[in-house]
């Protein structure tokens, strides 16, 4: 069987512009002066620069009039300047700091007198100190409201990376059940999904995988130590690559040999419940109202109530994108409204405390018509990838 993943582009410098712009109206409708962006994904999302978070503040300041300006240590400014000079990145000028003087203090030096800085809300809390004691509390604010309106609501280039890394990681999530044998430990498995995962062109899988055996699979996040694989062990496995940035997360559960009948309907149920949350997925409704379909449905046929166990004991979904986890989130109040352009993951889970658990997971996203799948949903508990009987 051969697998070609489908095609996507990287995001363009262009993109990137056209969000800064968007931003930036933002910024002026708010009556802001800028917004510092600091080493997170929101840092990529508008200018390119993928930089690691440390204790030193590398950002980018983006002006209600559009300027971006770039903050980083002075050693670091010739880096700083090659990524931001490449095709797919952002130019603008570098502003330098040495090693006794404070990012701070430069930071503020850009900004008129009375100016007020929105900050990207996924910084790290030490920069919002030190920006608090230059510029005063009353000049800072929350700048997740601006951001978030905007890396929501997925472009068609950004989808097309997400189903492109979602296409190879259900691939490496079906030849990982083919490959399965019995005394084979969680650690081997994760070895081969990495290996998997780059050799389709995927960033590599070992950053975030999950395997659980047996009843550590009634852990959401699964269980320590390295098991091994017996016959009849229940199998989850959830985990997800990188392209250009952007994410995927599946999750399978099945039996390394034969099913019990309770498992088997108790992963019946599971697939239910994912079929009713997506159904539930109607432009203009809100978040929450797919979680509440999931859970409601799952409470008619005795499990919970709420997240009590047996039963569903966390959200039925998440946002994804440039974050693995990202807002909004198909939970228990959150009123946003869903609008063309957002993804989310689609897993309501079932654990069956000291036994098993079973989730299922795929993506989604939602366009004018309603949702769409990145993924097919698993089949059937003995075929999960509708490979047919004699696969």
């Amino acid at each position: 069987m051969t697998f070609v993943a489908p095609a996507a582009a990287p995001i363009t410098a262009d993109e990137r512009r056209a969000r800064i712009r968007t931003l930036a109206a933002g910024l002026k409708e708010a009556g802001l002066a800028a917004l510092l962006l600091g080493p997170t994904t929101s840092l990529r999302y508008y200018t390119g620069l993928d930089w690691h978070p440390s204790e030193r503040l590398t950002g980018a300041l983006i002006h209600a009039d559009g300027r971006v300006e770039y903050v980083c240590p002075r050693f670091e400014r010739d880096k700083v300047a090659g990524l931001t000079g490449s095709p797919d990145g952002v130019a603008g000028d570098i502003l330098t700091w040495e090693e006794e003087e404070s990012p701070y203090a430069l930071v503020a030096a850009r900004l008129a007198d009375d100016g007020v800085l929105a900050v990207d809300d996924q910084t790290a809390t030490f920069i919002w100190l030190g920006l608090s004691r230059v510029l005063g509390a009353d000049r800072i604010t929350d700048g997740a409201s601006l951001i978030l309106k905007q890396r929501s609501l997925k472009s068609p280039a950004e989808i097309a990376l997400l189903q492109r890394a979602k296409a190879i990681t259900l691939e490496v999530q079906r030849r990982t059940r083919h490959w399965l044998k019995a005394g084979v430990r969680t650690s081997e498995v994760k070895a081969f999904i990495d290996a998997e995962h780059r050799a389709l062109g995927g960033e590599g899988g070992s950053w975030f995988c999950l395997v659980s055996f047996g009843d550590d699979t009634c852990l959401p996040h699964g269980g320590e130590g390295d098991r091994a694989l017996q016959v009849d062990d229940v199998v989850l496995i959830d985990t997800g690559t990188l392209v250009d940035g952007y994410h995927s997360d599946i999750t399978r559960t099945y039996v390394f040999g034969r099913p019990t009948d309770d498992f088997r309907r108790v992963w019946d149920h599971e697939k239910e419940a994912q079929a009713r949350a997506f159904a539930a997925a109607r432009n203009g409704a809100p978040c929450h109202s797919v979680d509440d379909a999931a859970r409601d449905w799952l409470s008619s046929v005795g499990y919970g109530p709420d997240y009590c166990l047996p039963g569903l004991p966390h959200r039925t979904g998440h946002g994804i994108g440039l974050d693995i986890h990202e807002a909004p989130n198909l939970v228990r109040g959150d009123a946003t409204p869903l609008a063309p352009g957002m993804c989310f993951s689609n897993e309501p889970m079932l654990v069956i405390p000291g036994r098993f658990g079973v989730r299922l997971e795929d993506h989604f996203y939602m366009t004018e018509d309603g949702p769409v799948w990145f993924t097919q949903p698993s089949h059937s508990l003995d075929d999960p990838f509708g490979e047919g009987a004699s696969a």
